[in-house]
């Protein structure tokens, strides 16, 4: 696998000769001093184009940074709609196990980029001094937030109703509708949670990571097998258990928070677990 420096210099190197290229900033993981390096790291890049259609006529000005083996351009897709707007974007996995995230963003379109980052960027190279203040990258926009007794009780009820679903697709032996609705709307809240809590314990000055990935370095070791232990769904009887742990976790981290923070606990924790234990006794 070609190292960080090489690619970089390959990165560079040929913004610096391509005249259409005048801005060139990093974005992601690579920027933030928070996350360990390693080499599954993506490498983020966006160049700031004079001229971007021409660069969409054809791949072949790809060739430079390596051998691909597979390229996907989510701007030139039929089934997923578009959503950069004038932007454009390759994502590239090369053979040596290298993955570039390049966006082509037209250069009049600077002001916005900025003003839309989400602070994890860094200007590798600005031909033209178009950045007139200094880029620090810092992971603030994704540190843990304290959340309004509104929201803590939004997230209560979502995760309780939500539940409800889960509990009437296996009654129905409906299994593919019961796990959908547990891992795609009630375990995020459960996770979310979760990490409200962590930020109660512990300050809300870092963040736990996408798709809450370090969250496990702040939970009992207990809580966290607990967790792992919910994403069994080969079965029935294996979604069932996922559930009513993932209730136990619910009921323990949104009652420390309602404590911690003075907010009012629902009532409808102890109503939605008697129904659903009525219906998971009523099964043959």
């Amino acid at each position: 696998m070609r190292s960080e420096q090489e690619m970089m210099t390959l990165f560079l190197d040929f913004a610096k000769n391509d005249e259409r290229i005048r801005l060139v900033t990093l974005e992601g993981s690579r920027t933030n001093k928070a996350i360990t390096p390693d080499k599954f790291q993506d490498y983020d890049i966006s160049y700031f184009v004079t001229d971007i259609d021409s660069f969409k006529e054809n791949d072949q000005w790809l060739d430079p940074f390596g051998k691909a083996i597979m390229m996907q351009k989510p701007e030139d897709m039929k089934l997923f709609p578009p959503e950069l707007g004038n932007w454009f974007s390759y994502i590239i996995l090369f053979e040596d196990g290298n993955k570039l995230d390049l966006t082509l963003i037209p250069l009049n379109e600077v002001k916005d980029y900025f003003s839309q980052s989400d602070g994890l960027v860094e200007v590798l190279l600005d031909k033209d001094r178009l950045v007139k203040n200094e880029i620090v990258a810092d992971d603030r926009h994704y540190w843990l937030k304290k959340p309004t007794e509104r929201e803590f009780d939004d997230c209560c009820n979502e995760f309780w109703m939500v539940s409800t679903y889960v509990v009437k697709g296996l009654a129905r032996k409906e299994i593919l509708f019961a796990i959908d609705h547990l891992n795609g709307i009630a375990r995020p809240n459960l996770l979310r949670m979760m990490a409200w809590y962590v930020g109660s314990e512990r300050g809300y000055t870092f963040s736990v990571g996408k798709n809450y990935k370090f969250i496990d370095r702040y939970l009992p070791k207990e809580d966290w097998e607990a967790l792992l232990s919910t994403y069994c769904e080969k079965g029935y009887a294996e979604t069932w258990q996922s559930l009513f742990t993932c209730y136990e976790l619910f009921r323990k981290y949104s009652k420390g928070l309602s404590a911690s923070l003075g907010y009012n606990y629902p009532d409808y924790d102890e109503a939605i677990t008697a129904y659903s234990a009525s219906i998971y006794d009523s099964l043959p």
